[in-house]
């Protein structure tokens, strides 16, 4: 596998909307996984969020690292354009939302846990 080169990926960022391969996460929100430890360990992808599509509240299990790369996204805290680089820190907490649609770059320490919701039961 080829190694993931900012500079191209930011080249691009237009078109990472159109392209192959993204799967659901959330409502509204797809994902392509980079990479992925099995034990909840370090991993990244891309996440794409549609207009006015989010993400429920969560806390953050170890850092999180975000590259803005097209559209924006906002939290309680601001709102990001394309190339904000954003680092959250661990036990830090928020929702995340894009009114117009983004794409993002997103780098895990560690897994997040979903704040506010039941276990499910399936």
């Amino acid at each position: 596998m080829a190694p993931l080169v900012i500079h191209d990926l930011l080249q691009r960022a237009p078109r990472l909307r159109d392209e192959a391969g993204w799967e659901p996460f959330r409502p509204g929100v797809q994902i392509r996984r980079l990479y992925e430890t099995e034990d909840g360990g370090p991993s990244a992808a891309l996440l794409r969020y549609e207009p006015g599509a989010s993400v429920p509240a969560h806390e953050h299990l170890g850092y999180e690292h975000i590259l803005v790369l097209d559209g924006a996204q906002s939290d309680e805290h601001g709102s990001y354009p394309a190339g904000t680089f954003i680092v959250n820190r661990p036990h830090s907490a928020h929702r995340v939302a894009s009114d117009t649609g983004c794409v993002v770059l997103i780098i895990w320490e560690r897994g997040v846990r979903f704040l506010g919701l039941e276990p499910r039961l399936d």
